[in-house]
């Protein structure tokens, strides 16, 4: 069986801290016993290509000039996505498509236990990571926002009904990704699992500072994607809460309860309540 890995890397020699961070997630792959394929969308990112050439890992490598780009923007998903569904519809005999960031350490068990789930297609995640910060991993149950591995399990049909229907869909630089691939494995009609119980994600902090992203464009990128995803929601006849609920509503979308372990129970039953407090006493703050 084979695996198309879609992925894209930050500059390399930019920043140390991001270079460590995507050498130890490529190194996570390389230890798999099993067969990948990088799927590579890059966007004039330096180094990136040579970078991949010293790892020896097969990959699929594409580069879109920014000025192909609105003004201004630096990525976009929606391409990376394109990009990797014509491989994987045209190219080799794949039966997973994988989405991921490059910040994560990969379970050296993910293959193993995707194969004891007993469905010709599906879609799988690990949900919450396990976060790593300052070099020291924090509680494992903690519900930290962010879902950043993906796995669907599709045919090359299912492959070619999921690029229908992103054809008018947008998506630039930062957000919505996880809120968009959970919507569009209900539009495809594929059972959620969430592996937590048998599988981690080490999750690192990226150094945003090293390039000028900080949480106001975030924001600014996030609402912006958001309206290109609720066109998308609208096309595809599936809620507009993938857009409004936030993560109250993806958890609820991806809940079963033969996922749970007490740890995912647990983080459950902590952010509902903590977050909505927080939100509580944040709208209290600003009234005043």
């Amino acid at each position: 069986m084979k695996a198309l890995w879609l992925v894209s890397f930050r500059p390399i020699g930019k920043s140390k801290i991001n270079d460590f961070f995507q050498n130890v997630f490529v190194d996570s792959i390389k230890s798999l016993d099993f067969d990948v394929t990088f799927s590579l969308t890059q966007f004039e990112e330096p180094n990136v290509k040579e970078f991949i050439e010293k790892k020896e890992i097969k990959n699929f490598y594409l580069n879109i000039p920014k000025k192909d780009l609105p003004e201004g923007k630096k990525y976009s998903n929606k391409l990376m996505l394109d990009n990797a569904l014509n491989q994987f519809i045209d190219k080799e005999d794949f039966q997973y498509l994988i989405y991921s960031t490059a910040d994560i350490i990969i379970p050296n068990n993910l293959f193993k236990v995707l194969s004891n789930i007993k469905q010709d297609k599906f879609c799988a995640l690990i949900y919450p990571n396990t976060h790593v910060t300052d070099g020291k991993i924090k509680s494992n149950f903690w519900p930290h926002y962010g879902i950043d591995l993906i796995i669907f399990k599709i045919s090359k049909n299912d492959a070619k009904k999921f690029q229908s229907m992103i054809k008018n869909y947008n998506q630039y630089d930062w957000g919505i990704n996880e809120n968009f691939y959970i919507a569009a494995s209900e539009a495809l009609n594929l059972k959620i699992f969430n592996l937590f119980k048998f599988s981690n994600v080490l999750k690192f902090d990226n150094d945003f500072d090293a390039f000028i992203e900080d949480r106001s464009w975030q924001v600014k990128s996030w609402k912006e994607n958001q309206g290109y995803f609720l066109r998308f929601l609208k096309d595809n006849k599936l809620s507009q809460f993938y857009a409004y609920g936030s993560y109250y509503y993806l958890l609820y979308k991806i809940f079963n309860i033969k996922d749970l372990n007490f740890n995912l129970l647990f983080s459950y039953l902590i952010f509902y309540p903590y977050n909505l407090i927080k939100k509580v006493i944040r709208k209290i703050k600003i009234s005043r």
